[in-house]
């Protein structure tokens, strides 16, 4: 186990796990004590409501040194999320070489950064006991990855992973960044809710195959974050069409134009269209990701398009300290 890890400590992980309770969302009044949210014996519906908002949501505070977030979700695992967040961090600073760009893992069970991004090694503090980031491709990232056995499973409760997770966010030396990029853990659970609640959050990307089963989901991940008032700048379609290496004939293997559909329902927009290429999955395990190894090639250009799609829809930054005069 890493050093850095063991400062933290499973008593300091959940000193602070008390912040990270599920809070009121408009249509279920759930805790981790009483996750369905039935109301207990003496008391109504109403008389839960009241006590969760007088607890008050979480205050968003910035995140140190970094201008602004950028989050990349997905509703279920396996739609191409993790490498969808790498390009896009890597697309975002190719685009606009003056900028800064951080790439931060929350999916603390299952972290990916580290080996798509070819990082490994404990991070180093610096003075103010924060931990560095790992830096390659000129993009900073931190990773649980980088402070466990890449083999070893974390067998944490949500109170631990949550309060984890803060610690990624506020005990990192970040700054200074232009924009940091946050792969999420897939679904809508503590990890996200956690996340949205506690930092200023300037657009959320919602990533799905175009297949039916997988927009399912997505919808729900895009309805969360609109609950938590965190804009959602749009859907990525990602593995929207196949090529044959030989023919050339293109396959549409998980459907034609699903996340489209979708969109249109939700009244957003699809901003990136990503194919199913072998190249960015070799790429991607050999710790190349294709925007940086193939710069020219159709599929580069593609994430490249879409971090251009991305930034433009954030909202203009303004800095929360703005200098007296």
């Amino acid at each position: 186990m890493a050093v850095i890890f063991r400062r933290w400590g499973v008593g300091s992980l959940l000193k602070h796990a008390e912040n990270c309770h599920l809070q009121w969302l408009g249509l279920s009044f759930s805790t981790h004590e009483n996750p369905l949210g039935i109301p207990k014996a003496g008391t109504t519906a109403h008389d839960d409501r009241q006590r969760l908002m007088g607890r008050g949501l979480p205050k968003k505070l910035p995140i140190a040194g970094v201008n602004q977030v950028i989050v990349v979700a997905s509703g279920k695992g396996g739609v191409g999320k993790s490498t969808t967040a790498v390009n896009l961090a890597l697309g975002i600073a190719a685009n606009d070489k003056t900028k800064t760009v951080g790439l931060l893992d929350a999916d603390v069970y299952g972290p990916s950064i580290p080996r798509m991004m070819n990082l490994a090694g404990e991070p180093e503090l610096n003075k103010q006991n924060l931990m560095k980031p790992l830096v390659n491709f000129g993009i900073s990232c931190m990773s649980m990855g980088f402070l466990v056995d890449e083999k070893a499973p974390l067998v944490w409760r949500g109170l631990m992973v949550m309060s984890a997770v803060q610690k990624l966010l506020r005990q990192v030396a970040w700054g200074p960044l232009d924009y940091l990029v946050i792969d999420m853990p897939p679904g809508t659970g503590d990890t996200q809710l956690s996340i949205s609640q506690n930092i200023p959050i300037d657009g959320a990307v919602v990533v799905s195959t175009p297949q039916d089963i997988a927009l399912l989901d997505a919808r729900k991940g895009a309805e969360m974050f609109r609950k938590v008032d965190v804009p959602v700048l749009g859907i990525v379609q990602n593995m929207s069409v196949f090529q044959c290496p030989k023919c050339g004939h293109q396959t549409h293997i998980f459907g034609e134009d699903g996340a489209k559909k979708i969109a249109e329902e939700m009244e957003l927009q699809v901003i990136g269209d990503i194919p199913l290429h072998i190249s960015i999955r070799e790429t991607s395990d050999s710790g190349k990701p294709v925007t940086v190894s193939q710069p020219d090639s159709p599929q580069a250009q593609a994430y490249r398009t879409l971090a251009k799609e991305v930034v433009s829809r954030l909202p203009p930054y303004k800095d929360p300290l703005p200098e007296r005069k």
